[in-house]
C-alpha cells in the first residue's frame, strides 16, 4: 500500500535547530507544530496548551447552552446535563494532559465554578463549598484519583497497559514501617522530571491511606479513591504560589 502524502504529518519533539521535513514519494512533508491524534491535540513541546484551550472552549459553549435552557429544567435534569455535556469534556484521556499550568488550572476551575453555580442556583457559596455540595472534586484532583486507580492496577498485578512499564515495584528484603512500594526515579528538571507520570505516580501513591490501598478489588478501591483528596500534595498546582516570591513549602 502506497503512502498518501496529503494525509501524512511530520511531528518532531525535542531540541532541534531547524525546521525539519521528510520526503514521501516526490513530495516534501514539513513538520507540524501541532497534530491531532485520537482526539488529543499534541504540540511539539508536549505541553498540551492547544488541546486544553480547545477543551475549555467546548466546555464554555456547552455552559452557554445550559444557561439558556436552565429555566426550563428541574434540578435533576440540569445536573444530568451538566455531568453529561460539561463535566465529561475533561474526562477524556486526562492522564495525557494532567500536568498543565496554574493559569490553565484557574481557567478550568472558573468554568467549573460557573457551571456549579448554575446547576445549584447558588451565587453565594465559595467554589470549595459548591464542590462539597455536589460531592465532587476539581478536575485536577479527579485526574489524580484516576492516576491512583492505574497505580493500584500495577500494584495488584492487574495492569497490562503501558503503566506496568512506567512504574517499577520496589523489592526489598527488610521491613520498614513507611517503606515505599514503588521506585521513585531521579529527576533533574521540573518540566521533564516532577511534571511526569513516572515520577508523580509513586509520590502520590505514598500519600494514599493504608486502608484504601488494602482494598481487594479494583471496584472497591475506585469507590474509595473517588472520595479521597491528598493532603499536602507536593505538585506545583497544589502548592501555594506568591507572585514575585515563588512557591511556599509546607511541612
Amino acid at each position: 500500500m502506497k503512502m498518501n502524502a496529503g494525509k501524512c504529518h511530520l511531528f518532531v519533539s525535542g531540541n532541534k535547530h531547524e525546521h525539519m521535513w521528510a520526503k514521501i514519494g516526490e513530495e516534501k512533508i514539513w513538520e507540524s507544530k501541532t497534530v491531532k491524534l485520537l482526539g488529543i491535540t499534541i504540540d511539539n513541546e508536549l505541553k498540551f496548551d492547544d488541546h486544553l484551550s480547545n477543551v475549555c472552549k467546548k466546555a464554555q459553549q456547552k455552559l452557554t447552552v445550559l444557561t439558556r435552557i436552565n429555566k426550563y429544567l428541574d434540578f435533576n435534569k440540569m445536573r444530568l446535563l451538566f455531568k453529561t455535556f460539561f463535566d465529561s469534556q475533561f474526562k477524556y484521556c486526562p492522564l495525557t494532559w494532567m500536568f498543565y499550568s496554574r493559569t490553565t488550572n484557574n481557567k478550568i476551575n472558573k468554568l467549573h465554578e460557573r457551571a456549579l453555580r448554575l446547576v445549584y442556583n447558588d451565587y453565594i457559596s465559595t467554589f470549595e463549598e459548591l464542590l462539597v455540595k455536589d460531592h465532587s472534586f476539581t478536575v485536577y484532583h479527579y485526574n489524580i484519583q484516576t492516576l491512583c486507580i492505574e497505580m493500584y492496577k500495577v500494584f495488584s498485578g492487574q495492569s497490562e497497559t503501558i503503566f506496568s512499564e512506567l512504574f517499577e515495584r520496589k523489592h526489598i528484603s527488610y521491613y520498614l514501617r513507611s517503606q515505599p512500594e514503588f521506585v521513585i526515579p531521579q529527576i533533574k528538571t521540573v518540566y521533564k522530571g516532577s511534571n511526569s507520570i513516572r515520577y508523580f505516580g509513586p509520590i502520590i501513591w505514598n500519600l494514599i491511606p493504608k486502608e484504601i490501598k488494602s482494598c481487594e478489588t479494583i471496584a472497591s478501591f475506585s469507590s474509595k479513591i473517588r472520595q479521597w483528596k491528598p493532603d499536602n500534595c507536593p505538585c506545583r498546582i497544589c502548592k501555594t504560589f506568591l507572585p514575585n516570591v515563588g512557591f511556599l513549602e509546607t511541612n
